[in-house]
């Protein structure tokens, strides 16, 4: 059950905040929702919140708009791009908001809204950028190329694959960049575009690879295999799960690998072998999880469920948030965590802890979705 508990006119946009109850209360607190744009207006479909230090969050929407929302609940401003959003967007250490669109388009935003610049490309791109630490932007599209950008906007370097690029990159600590493709092959390539290798496996990559402290890639195909990589593109290990899903993976310090595989949570031992799986929902399970510091892993799902399971996989606590779940939640350092419906909502609750201390806790591995391997654990 919701009651309004606060309204505020923001621009054209009218902003109401609620506090939903909880399926399951257990230590469960301090949930408001922001609703921008009416009902239905703004359904976001899996662009996940980026969110800079200075606490303003940033996602896309399926109404065209990039948002910017403060932590404490009101919209900062928005921008208009040609066409739907489903990039999750990246923050530059300078504060700069990198997202693509699916008007072929890939933008730089300055922290105030304020456009900067934008590359076109011939495809959607649906695909979330990668920053590496010296500032240059990696981002694939469906026009089967993957970009190397400059900071000012400038083409750096194109590599060409044989199918869509939908899957996001991952930078090692090396500077490695990784990232798939529907040609069911998975690059590695150096900083300056060239091809280190190339792995194929039986089906398209749609979702995005994570990486660990030894420099291992993890990452599923749709061919139902879960694959685990050495950083010189030997197969490690891989398990055959039957997952065709878009959720990525994240890993715990223990090396336990977490994962949504169709419409079951489930988790992968270092070794390669399936630990638990429990059903989240009769839908599918495309967000991807994230991990909490007291050792806890958050799921959203499509049913638009929120749960927090235990290592065990025994649930601590969940809610349902009214609509569905696509996008993968982002856990501040205070515990919060915020994620995006796709009745336009977007949800702030009060989780156990901060974000896990290890390699790749999140999508695109930090808040800011940066999408470089913590160099920690």
């Amino acid at each position: 059950m919701r009651a309004p508990i606060f309204v505020r006119q923001s621009g054209a946009f009218l902003v109401a905040l609620f506090v939903t109850a909880s399926a399951w209360a257990g230590d469960f607190t301090n949930v408001w929702t922001l609703l921008a744009g009416g009902a239905n207006t703004s359904a976001n479909t899996g662009s996940s919140p980026a969110l800079s230090t200075n606490g303003t969050l940033y996602f896309g929407s399926w109404d065209h708009n990039l948002y910017a929302v403060s932590t404490n609940r009101y919209i900062v401003w928005t921008f208009t791009t040609g066409l739907e959003i489903k990039s999750s967007p990246a923050i530059g250490d300078d504060g700069t908001i990198y997202f693509g669109s699916r008007d072929r388009k890939f933008y730089a935003l300055t922290p105030g809204g304020r456009f900067k610049w934008s590359f076109t490309t011939d495809g959607w791109v649906d695909s979330s950028p990668a920053i590496a630490t010296n500032g240059i932007i990696y981002v694939g599209s469906w026009d089967k190329k993957f970009y190397a950008l400059n900071p000012d906007g400038s083409k750096k370097w194109i590599f060409a694959t044989a199918g869509e690029i939908v899957s996001s990159p991952a930078i090692g600590s090396d500077g490695t960049i990784y990232f798939g493709s529907h040609d069911k092959r998975l690059y590695a390539l150096t900083p300056d575009g060239t091809k280190k290798w190339e792995f194929t496996t039986g089906g398209p990559i749609i979702s995005s690879p994570a990486i660990d402290t030894s420099g291992r890639i993890y990452f599923s195909s749709v061919d139902g295999k879960f694959y685990a990589l050495n950083p010189d593109g030997t197969e490690r290990w891989s398990l055959r799960t039957g997952g065709i899903t878009e959720s990525s993976p994240v890993i715990s310090g223990d090396g336990t690998i977490y994962i949504g595989i169709n419409n079951f949570r489930s988790a992968i031992t270092a070794d390669g072998k399936l630990k638990w799986k429990s059903v989240a929902t009769e839908q599918m399970l495309n967000s991807t999880p994230a991990l909490t510091a007291d050792g806890h892993v958050l799921y959203a799902s499509e049913d638009g469920n929120i749960s927090v399971l235990k290592a065990d996989s025994s649930i601590r606590w969940y809610v349902w948030l009214g609509a569905q779940l696509d996008a993968s939640p982002v856990i501040a350092p205070d515990g919060m965590i915020y994620v995006p419906s796709a009745d336009g909502e977007l949800h702030a609750l009060q989780g156990p802890a901060g974000l896990m201390n290890s390699s790749w806790p999140m999508f695109r591995a930090n808040p800011q979705h940066t999408g470089r391997v913590n160099a920690k654990e």
